[in-house]
């Protein structure tokens, strides 16, 4: 029963965390500090449950640009989409054949942290007051793609800050334009490095990895994931994101200060 709890607690991590740009996987890295470690696969996997929230919540937008693909703004938008995801599967593959892992450490995550709530003030500067575009350029959409490989290296970088505030800063300052296209990027992203990653386990054996706490936490991510997007784009309407920069600048100072050396 306690890991059973265990791994719903960690699927709420995952969800809440996941599109907010906090850094999903550096939180969960941190309640693992504490409530047990997990897999790699588990914690890759359990990011694709928000990702099938914000599939369902994009489900519109998503049937749009599948059944619209004459249309040459759609056509052109889905190319930038699968460029920025190409960029990141072939980068993203070159880094796990290079042998990466992510750290079991929590000091890295809390610098990074701090470093990415203070670039999501400068970008907020930055971005204030120049006129609000919504185009997704081409140059946009190749640093979104590497900004994701950036944040899958760095945890605690956050993959939703690395994308939405690249895109901002590349000219696509418009929040709520530049927050779909880095949640669409995503969404292939993620389910493409869940199904690589149940590939793998598959050929190692199936019993090396708890499958039903796997479950559990996916289902508890899909449901808060839900709930904190359609929350995230009803609050970026009219907001901006500067109270997750200085979230993430406090929560870092505390976690150098709680767990020294760490």
């Amino acid at each position: 029963m306690p890991d059973l709890i265990d791994v719903i607690l960690l699927g709420i991590v995952e969800g809440v965390t996941e599109f907010l740009p906090i850094s999903s996987t550096g939180h969960l890295l941190i309640a693992q500090h504490w409530l047990g470690a997990r897999s790699d696969t588990f914690n890759i996997v359990i990011q694709a449950g928000a990702i099938l929230a914000v599939t369902l919540i994009y489900r519109r937008r998503l049937w749009q640009l599948a059944t619209g693909w004459r249309d040459p703004a759609n056509r052109d938008y889905l190319f930038k989409l699968g460029t920025a995801f190409a960029i990141t599967a072939v980068l993203g593959f070159i880094v796990t054949r290079l042998g990466f892992t992510l750290p079991d450490r929590v000091m890295p995550i809390a610098i990074a942290l701090i470093l990415g709530g203070f670039w999501i003030l400068a970008a907020e500067r930055y971005t204030a007051g120049r006129p609000a575009s919504t185009t997704i350029t081409w140059k946009v959409a190749i640093l979104v793609g590497l900004a994701q490989i950036v944040a899958a290296i760095f945890p605690g970088t956050s993959r939703s800050a690395a994308t939405i505030f690249t895109a901002m800063l590349a000219g696509a300052n418009h929040r709520p334009a530049a927050t779909e296209f880095a949640f669409l990027v995503g969404i292939p992203t993620m389910y493409a490095a869940s199904g690589y990653q149940i590939l793998k386990k598959l050929a190692e054996g199936p019993g090396q990895e708890d499958w039903a706490a796997l479950g559990l936490a996916f289902a508890s991510a899909t449901i808060t994931g839900f709930i904190a997007v359609k929350w995230l784009l009803g609050y970026i309407g009219s907001h901006s994101y500067r109270p997750f920069a200085i979230y993430r600048i406090v929560f870092g100072i505390l976690l150098l200060v709680a767990v020294p050396g760490g």
